[in-house]
């Protein structure tokens, strides 16, 4: 407890090495549980992964398996995705949570696919203006699943409260998507199983950025 209370009182830096270093804390503090959260998602990422198995290319030809990884992957993996994120989130706060906790973005499943579709909608748009109109987009939303999550928003509303959290941070958000590259390449190179330790360092990096951002977005009292 009293770790976790040390955790919420120190709030790291809005920048790449202040959001990495407290997730690498976050980490080494929570690995069993963020192992678990971790181990959740790739299993209900299985399905999609054996859609050419369970769907027979002969039969079926191969716009059937793909239709179904899109409607899977927006209707399962989405919701899954958000809750992990929630976890996320709650770990680097010190907060306590369980790993069922992920499972919550199914109560208001609405909300969440809404939110999806439309921040799918505005990045396909800005990849399709030459990319980095998309990338910046990208950006930009980064925070919604965190907001839908976290802050019970509606989806337009979380596009919008992201947009304007984001100000300011975009450039931060970039370069931690480019360090996670990095830190992806770095989790395949050892021996593969590396990746896995990686994946869950990236998740909690995001979710610390988006709590430093959300702690100096709040007025003082």
């Amino acid at each position: 407890m009293e770790n976790q209370q040390n955790n919420q009182q120190i709030m790291p830096e809005a920048t790449v090495s202040g959001s990495y270093g407290h997730a690498w804390e976050t980490l080494k503090r929570c690995f069993p549980e963020m192992l678990l959260i971790f181990l959740i998602q790739f299993l209900v990422s299985i399905p999609m992964g054996l859609s050419g198995i369970f769907f027979d290319s002969a039969i079926y030809g191969i716009v059937f398996p793909g239709f179904f990884n899109i409607v899977y992957g927006i209707v399962v993996l989405s919701p899954v995705s958000y809750g992990a994120n929630w976890v996320y989130l709650k770990a680097v706060r010190g907060e306590q949570f369980k790993a069922s906790d992920m499972f919550f973005a199914f109560q208001q499943i609405g909300n969440v696919l809404l939110s999806v579709l439309l921040v799918g909608l505005i990045v396909g748009i800005g990849i399709a203006l030459l990319i980095v109109p998309g990338i910046i987009f990208a950006c930009k939303l980064a925070f919604v699943p965190y907001l839908v999550m976290d802050e019970k928003m509606e989806a337009v509303d979380a596009v919008r409260k992201s947009w304007q959290m984001t100000a300011g941070f975009t450039g931060n958000i970039f370069l931690m998507a480019v360090a996670a590259f990095f830190v992806g390449l770095l989790g395949l190179i050892c021996l593969f199983v590396g990746i896995i330790p990686a994946g869950m360092w990236i998740s909690l990096a995001f979710a610390t950025i988006y709590m430093a951002v959300a702690a100096k977005a709040k007025p003082e009292k």
